[in-house]
């Protein structure tokens, strides 16, 4: 990209994961920490950003895709509702043995 359709800086990267699900908001699975990025003239961030090179050069980074992270993820959504299930079995059973010990 030409520096000249660099506009202002945006954000940098910071948090470094190859792991996805880890982080969320300014990481990168790609780009150490401290890489910047910036907008890009007469671009929507939410359309493209620049991203700064070691060298100083700017590359274009074009959203493909919402990132996997924000999804609901099944596993968590079970074991959440596994937890609900344990926590009311347990209740009835305290409830249950304690109208028993007063009956």
């Amino acid at each position: 990209m030409e520096s000249t359709q660099i506009g202002a800086k945006i954000g940098k990267v910071t948090s470094y994961s190859d792991e996805e699900g880890t982080y969320s908001g300014n990481f990168s699975n790609v780009y150490p920490k401290g890489t910047e990025y910036y907008a890009i003239k007469e671009i929507s961030i939410n359309e493209a950003i620049a991203i700064k090179q070691d060298d100083g050069s700017f590359i274009k980074a074009a959203y493909g895709s919402e990132y996997e992270g924000k999804a609901i993820n099944l596993k968590t959504v079970l074991f959440y509702i596994g937890g609900l299930f344990l926590l009311i079995i347990v209740f009835m059973l305290v409830k249950n043995n304690w109208k028993r010990k007063r009956g």
